[in-house]
């Protein structure tokens, strides 16, 4: 056998590696490029030594360490080629004088012994194997052996592309389908997540095709990006992990110099824009050449050869506006188009591929960065091409991406640059902020027809969230950079005090619906006092549930639309001149009302009464119960009540409690609460159970604190690392003359409205009203309180009833 090997090179020995490594790792190479590759360096040297003098024999690395881009705790992926001259013990021999000192390093180790014959045909077997030898580097030993497998990879890799491409894009969307969008999460996976670092990878071996190419402005940097990140996620935890969690972000941020968690996520959310629009581009192009192989091939076989110029047949172009076409799919400029010209033709371009279901072509947005600017105002055409974009539905997304891969938009509405990739730290929402604006926009369009103005709910659905990522309220802060847009674009006055009214509101109905009383005439005049008119109302309507549906599921379902259109019905009734009437008391109480009371003073204990009714978003399984509870006049029912409701996994809506005299034939009053509550999953329970427990719960036979405590105990060991916010109680001024309105905010667990309602309790108020607003991990609950007289507490004593609730609950 001829020895090819190559001479190993000076370098630490075995037993120096592990200092070598941890000299560079804590003292050596600046971060980055550098460290992974000098880390590389080393770790060769090292194996290289291991291997020794090897005839027949090679070891060659693969995956990111064959690209010479070792992170500090990143796997060794390695292939011990030999040529099949030398006996089994002695390859085996050989591997584990390879191996062992691996493993007893404590490294993590991917490793393979194989012919070269065996490693192209395990590549021809597995997709994952044979894109780890498209990174194949010899390491040592016989670099003829390493060569031919490159090679060989290489070759099959260009023959087999048109069935291997597809199958490497299904894995990429099966990846993504598990994963997640990167730029999207707030606990990333730096490598799996789509935008992360295997679809860098996937799309070099897209280039390694022949077929189709990435998008390579900056790919690269945010790659390295992504790589950089994972390097300091790996010395901060000490561990081989690519999921930025929660906890270590922080840390990570100030390893590479940034100011804070937010800094980090965004600089991450923006390289995997740019991997994620690289993507989606590359794939677009290996469709389309894998079509028209396809179709030259069909029309071959037609023709007989004949085709045109060597059986190429033109792409036809479509018309869709001035200076615009389609062709193969794509939105393209018109030969005569000229960018530079045309200052409107970058949003004339996206509407028109909007509206057609079409992505821009990549070289086309490039064309359209060279637009001048528009001038100031807009003209009427590129304010009403704006509209149209934001009007196309689900197609604008694709669109606006496009757009923003160029910085277009950011030159178009420069406030858009202060919102652009900024994380939402809120488990409510599945959207980075500038995402969450244009999916607002997009389920706006689907409500355009609900409204007189559609054009002005469009306008505030992208713009209504605009003042985030600045300080102060970002409900005020984007009143004004409304009205600084809408003047800038052109808007008449009218219209720019509508829309600014429209973004400082935009949380008013949820908020309203949701947190307060809507029998009282004081809530209704926050709302009429803050529309003004009936058209803005009905489009602070529509913002309102395309704003929620944008959010995420837990924003918005049948009861919170339900809530919210009774808010706006009887705020329209009011804007309309129908007279309403301050109410300090309840109305009477039903014919039902009346016998459940009659019933509990006669029996003495509680009566209860449920009837089910639809709950949830569209589709959920939610059970939703309207329960009245009638029980004779006693301390500590309302804790009593909601301890049960919270055992029986009953989510409380809203609560009412108030007084029933008694019946001429009977002594005393009696307490009648009205609840609207949801079972968390399953079917509610009956009446019958509930009404035991709430006998034992009052006689104070049924430990419910124990029992709470006992959840909340498993709920906490199910939560992640992060410490929540603590709990604040507030009151709300001027908010109703008839009590005062106690606002809780705290983070949700079980039985929080049971040890609300024991402060509550312990300080002597009368609860009229309950309205509880549960978004993702986090309440927010509005009690309307008085004395004992039935009055609004003075304001010194809400205040110390605000402080005792907070400290109730840990505040």
């Amino acid at each position: 056998m001829t020895d090819n090997t190559t001479t190993p090179p000076a370098g630490p020995e075995p037993h120096g590696y592990a200092a070598a490594r941890i000299e560079l790792l804590h003292r050596g190479a600046p971060a980055g490029p550098p460290l992974r590759s000098a880390l590389a360096r080393i770790t060769d040297d090292w194996l290289t030594s291991l291997l020794g003098p090897a005839q027949g024999a090679a070891l060659v690395a693969v995956g990111g360490y064959g690209r010479g881009e070792l992170s500090p705790r990143s796997d060794l992926d390695l292939l011990l080629l030999h040529d099949g001259s030398a006996p089994g013990t002695e390859i085996a021999a050989l591997a584990d004088r390879v191996w062992y000192p691996v493993w007893d390093m404590g490294l993590a180790l991917d490793h393979s012994v194989r012919t070269p014959d065996e490693a192209r045909k395990a590549a021809d077997g597995d997709l994952k194997v044979h894109l780890g030898l498209l990174d194949a580097r010899h390491v040592a030993g016989d670099l003829r052996l390493s060569a031919a497998v490159r090679t060989a990879a290489y070759e099959d890799w260009r023959a087999q592309a048109p069935a291997r491409l597809p199958e490497l894009r299904e894995m990429c969307e099966e990846r993504a389908r598990r994963q997640g969008e990167l730029r999207f999460l707030l606990e990333p996976d730096l490598k799996e997540a789509r935008g992360g670092l295997r679809d860098a990878t996937a799309l070099r071996a897209v280039a390694a095709s022949w077929l189709a190419d990435a998008p390579r402005e900056g790919l690269e940097h945010a790659r390295t990006l992504l790589l950089d990140t994972r390097d300091a996620l790996h010395l901060a935890t000490g561990r081989a992990t690519d999921r930025l969690a929660l906890q270590e972000q922080d840390q990570v941020a100030a390893a590479l110099g940034l100011p804070d968690a937010d800094a980090l996520l965004h600089r991450v959310y923006e390289a995997a824009r740019t991997v994620s629009y690289a993507a989606d581009v590359t794939w677009r192009e290996v469709g389309r050449v894998l079509r028209a192989r396809s179709g030259r091939a069909r029309l071959r076989r037609i023709l007989g050869g004949r085709g045109g110029r060597g059986g190429f047949v033109e792409a036809e172009r479509i018309p869709l506006a001035e200076g615009v076409v389609e062709q193969d799919g794509e939105a393209v400029l018109a030969r005569t188009a000229r960018p530079e010209h045309d200052p409107v033709l970058p949003l004339r371009a996206a509407a028109a591929a909007a509206q057609a279901g079409l992505p821009l072509s990549p070289h086309a947005v490039r064309r359209l960065a060279a637009a001048g600017p528009l001038p100031v105002p807009w003209p009427a055409e590129a304010r009403q091409q704006l509209i149209t974009l934001l009007g196309a539905g689900e197609s604008t997304v694709a669109v606006w991406e496009a757009l923003e891969a160029e910085r277009i938009v950011s030159r178009l509405l420069p406030e858009w640059e202060h919102v652009r990739s900024r994380p939402q730290r809120n488990a409510v929402h599945r959207w980075t902020v500038d995402r969450h604006l244009v999916e607002t926009a997009v389920q706006a369009a689907a409500l355009t027809r609900r409204v007189g103005r559609p054009d002005l709910l469009l306008l505030a659905a992208l713009l209504h969230d605009i003042g985030k990522s600045r300080p102060g309220d970002h409900s005020v802060t984007g009143e004004q950079l409304a009205r600084e847009v809408a003047a800038r674009i052109g808007c008449e006055p009218d219209d720019t005090d509508v829309l600014a009214t429209l973004v400082r509101h935009h949380l008013l109905l949820a908020e309203t619906a949701t947190r307060r009383d809507l029998d009282d005439p004081a809530t209704i005049r926050t709302v009429t006092e803050a529309v003004g008119r009936t058209g803005t109302l009905e489009l602070l309507h529509a913002l309102t549930e395309a704003d929620a549906l944008a959010t995420g599921p837990a924003a918005w379902s049948t009861w919170r639309a339900a809530l919210v259109a009774d808010l706006v019905r009887r705020a329209a009734a009011a804007l309309a001149g129908e007279a309403t009437e301050d109410r300090t008391e309840p109305g009477p109480p039903t014919a039902e009302q009346e016998r459940m009371a009659v019933e509990a003073l006669r029996t003495g204990g509680p009566v209860l009464a449920l009837h089910a009714r639809p709950e949830g978003a569209e589709g959920d399984a939610a059970v939703g119960v309207e329960l009245a509870v009638a029980v004779p006049d006693q301390p500590g029912v309302l804790p009593a009540t909601a301890g049960v409701l919270a055992l029986h996994r009953l989510t409380v809506r809203t609560a009412e409690l108030r007084t029933v005299d008694a019946a001429p034939a009977t002594e005393g009053c009696a307490l009648l609460l009205n609840w609207r509550v949801a079972a968390e999953y399953g079917a509610p329970p009956e009446a019958a159970r509930l009404r035991a427990d709430l006998v034992r719960a009052l006689d104070g036979s049924l430990d419910i604190p124990g029992r709470l405590a006992e959840r909340e105990a498993a709920y906490g060991k199910r939560r992640r690392g992060t410490v929540p916010a603590p709990p604040r109680v507030s009151v709300a001024p001027g908010v109703s003359r008839a009590a005062t309105v106690l606002e809780v905010r705290a983070q949700d667990a079980p039985g929080l409205l049971h040890r609300i309602g024991q402060a509550l309790e312990a300080a002597g108020v009368w609860v009229r009203s309950a309205h509880v607003s549960t978004l993702g991990a986090s309440v927010v609950d509005a009690f309307y309180v008085t004395g004992a007289e039935g009055l609004p507490l003075e304001a010194g004593e809400a205040a110390a009833v605000a402080r005792g609730v907070q400290e109730a609950l840990g505040g």
